[in-house]
């Protein structure tokens, strides 16, 4: 319900689009001491000290040769750094770095040659600092496929580096400890995230199925009026939607930057405060009926309550509170906020009609997201979606149409996150499930509800369970997802024998006769 009542079809319609274009994804072994090609990386967490003094560890990539450090940092041992002389330590030096860990620049010489001068020198690891930010792996030449290299060999970034060589340079003392801990299969963060994406789909699913049934008319506190605006989507939308947001995201490929990145928060700001709003709005209706009898005539804006005139500005105040400190480290509660609100409402206003509508439009998005996850490398040299959703153009800010939790319990840290389209996709089907199940008056697991609330859950786990498998490597969640909700009631629909039915659907009850779009 918007303040002056307008119809918000449109609205949610456009950004149904965007969220579905901009759905974001969501190392081991144990010897490396000969040389081993493998691609998979594994990060190696560096804690440091400077003259005695605790600074933010650095994360660095495992070279494919060289053992690796122990997984636990108690088994570790700290020791003194020393700058390789010369400083890229190609050819041997006067010094000796006994037990100690050496830094030298990338260049000029092979990463084996680094690692053979730097133990021959009695070091104890190797610190390779490379000519920029980015992490490449640090792997062998062909001639040394039976190299035997005893100590660990890590990239750090260009800044890593130089936080430790200043101090260095400046007769400074630098410590190092070099560990490896293992990721937790199941962390705190991705059970709050399934919370989340959980509770915004049923709440979003009871609220459709509110709107489905019609409305005391002698009641003008409780009816909503919004009913008659929802978007009944045809099969032909998982087309539009297949073109339109591959276009969308192209677009944001080749354009996103640190500037263009703005015109997606004040998206996000405009759809979360108007998504927020509704919810908040609809729920003091729901609990205090008499509510919205209150209305004033506002110039140009036309009719509107008095109630949602109050609650608007505090909405609004919220995202501009999250885009003004939108990087601080609380931020993420005001952008699930948001991001919650706004999916509700989009869950709300647009729906499928039957199975034939969401098996074109689940099927669309999941041949979507496959493709431009694992197969755009092959077009584009880099994975389109993980590109996007990193925001590697943008200086690292990530885009905000994401539910996110950091990872307070991974010693790696991090932020868990879920994009709105592994949210909302599914979500269409499950809150059809709800009103079907409402309106043929199914209880329980004689339904479907509850049954796609449980393969959601399933695929939810899978995806995360995959993505720890893959070493981090990122996941198209709607491989997981579709499956586990469109294969099941597919599957549930046979075994009924009522697959007829839930292919043509039940004509919902309607205030309008205008429901497609």
């Amino acid at each position: 319900m918007g303040i002056v009542g307008s119809s918000p079809r449109y609205f949610y319609t456009l950004v149904f689009l965007l969220l579905f274009s901009l759905n974001p994804i969501l190392v081991a072994g144990d010897d490396n001491s000969h040389c081993d090609n493998n691609p998979v990386y594994r990060k190696v967490l560096i804690k440091n000290w400077v003259n005695d003094k605790k600074h933010e560890d650095i994360i660095g990539v495992e070279a494919k040769f060289g053992t690796q450090p122990p997984a636990d940092s108690s088994d570790a041992l700290k020791r003194s750094a020393f700058l390789s002389n010369p400083l890229k330590g190609c050819a041997s030096s006067s010094s000796k770095f006994v037990d100690s860990v050496v830094l030298a620049m990338r260049g000029e010489c092979s990463y084996t040659d680094k690692a053979k001068v730097a133990e021959s020198s009695g070091a104890a690891g190797l610190l390779v600092i490379n000519e920029n930010e980015e992490l490449p792996q640090m792997v062998c030449t062909e001639n040394d496929t039976s190299l035997d290299i005893k100590i660990p060999v890590l990239m750090i970034s260009k800044s890593a580096g130089e936080s430790l060589m200043d101090p260095l340079a400046s007769g400074g003392r630098v410590e190092v400890l070099l560990y490896s801990p293992d990721k937790p299969i199941v962390e705190g963060s991705v059970v709050f995230l399934w919370m989340m994406a959980v509770a915004t789909i049923i709440i979003s699913s009871v609220w459709s199925g509110a709107d489905a049934r019609n409305q005391d008319p002698s009641d003008p506190g409780f009816k909503n009026e919004d009913a008659e605006e929802s978007v009944e989507l045809k099969t032909s939308s998982a087309i539009i939607f297949l073109v339109t947001a591959s276009a969308v995201l192209l677009l944001l490929y080749f354009v996103l930057s640190k500037y263009s990145i703005w015109v997606l928060v004040v998206l996000f700001c405009i759809g979360g405060t108007t998504g927020l709003h509704a919810c908040i709005v609809e729920l003091i209706l729901r609990l205090f009926k008499g509510c919205g009898e209150f209305k004033v005539e506002l110039p140009i804006l036309g009719e509107a309550s008095i109630l949602a005139i109050v609650l608007f500005p505090f909405c609004a105040a919220l995202a501009i509170f999250w885009a003004a400190h939108k990087n601080a480290s609380y931020a993420w509660i005001c952008q699930d906020i948001l991001g919650m609100g706004m999916m509700m409402s989009g869950l709300r206003v647009v729906k499928l009609p039957n199975i034939k509508v969401a098996a074109a439009l689940l099927c669309a998005a999941f041949f979507y997201d496959i493709f431009w996850v694992f197969i755009s490398p092959y077009i584009f040299h880099k994975s389109v979606m993980v590109e996007v959703a990193r925001g590697t153009k943008a200086g690292g800010q990530s885009i905000p149409m994401l539910l996110s939790v950091p990872r307070f319990f991974d010693p790696w840290g991090g932020t868990a996150i879920v994009g709105f389209g592994d949210v909302m996709i599914p979500g269409l089907l499950i809150a059809f499930t709800y009103r079907y199940d409402k309106l043929t008056q199914r209880l329980n697991l004689k339904g479907y509800f509850l049954w796609l609330l449980v393969g959601y859950t399933v695929g939810f786990i899978a995806t995360y369970l995959a993505l720890y498998l893959m070493k981090g490597k990122g996941q198209p969640a709607l491989l997981y997802l579709v499956p586990s909700t469109l294969g099941l009631i597919v599957i549930l629909g046979l075994v009924r024998r009522e697959m007829r039915t839930l292919w043509s659907g039940i004509e919902m009850p309607s205030n309008s006769d205008d429901e497609e779009a």
